[in-house]
């Protein structure tokens, strides 16, 4: 170990130890996250390696789904499934700004990615309207981004897009109303820092939030675009 290196985050764990986001216990391997919490996980396994759906067995090919409706983007890594207790802190992140949240995702996130055969250009967090911005006073997708941002000496695109239309949130409406609501909300302002670009965000539901990113920046000049997810519903 490089204690040059590693001697702020040494310092810090000294002075405040990692406690576990989930049940309170010790933290393991500096992170906010106990051995036991960490085996109750649900990761998405297996899963559809174009957009990331749960599949019942492992499979070389995409879905069915995605042979019939071929989504933008070529592949989706989704680390977990939706569900307790990785709603609750994705949740804590998004609605009650628990920024270490935001650290531990973005951390397992990288872990997950460290072995990723084709590493993007960079990583596009979806970004929120500005109306939703000033409301919740975060976009829990770039708090993540930051985390996975850092460990994999990947830059961010912040400045690239923005949410042009103030959408009326996704978990109000179902799969048809998802796809109509996305329709044109997002316009690219700015020339792209790489043609291989990750799409960052919380949660993948239907898949028309990224879906209709990934057009808009393959209008921009995008060749591929890859989707990263802390969960999929």
């Amino acid at each position: 170990m490089d204690l040059a290196n590693n001697c702020p985050g040494i310092i810090q764990d000294w002075i405040f130890p990692p406690t576990c986001l989930l049940c309170g216990d010790a933290g393991s391997a500096g992170r906010d996250l106990c051995i036991g919490c960490a085996n109750s996980l649900p990761l998405n396994l297996p899963a559809c390696s174009r957009c990331g759906r749960l599949l019942p067995f492992a499979s070389a090919e995409p879905c069915g789904h995605c042979l019939r409706h071929p989504p933008a983007y070529q592949r989706t890594f989704a680390l977990f499934r939706y569900e307790e207790p990785v709603r609750h802190l994705i949740h804590g992140l998004k609605f009650h700004a628990r920024y270490p949240c935001a650290r531990l995702l973005g951390q397992l996130m990288a872990d997950a990615l460290t072995e990723t055969a084709s590493k993007p250009g960079c990583i596009l967090p979806v970004p929120l309207h500005s109306s939703r911005y000033r409301e919740r006073g975060h976009n829990q997708a770039i708090e993540i981004a930051r985390t996975v941002s850092r460990r994999l000496r990947i830059p961010l695109a912040l400045d690239s897009c923005i949410r042009a239309q103030a959408t009326q949130p996704q978990t109000e409406l179902n799969a048809e109303q998802r796809l109509r609501n996305m329709k044109k909300a997002f316009r690219i302002v700015k020339t792209l820092p790489s043609s291989h670009l990750a799409i960052l965000d919380d949660v993948v539901t239907t898949g028309a939030t990224v879906n209709e990113l990934a057009k808009a920046l393959l209008k921009a000049g995008a060749e591929r675009i890859d989707v990263w997810a802390c969960a999929r519903a």
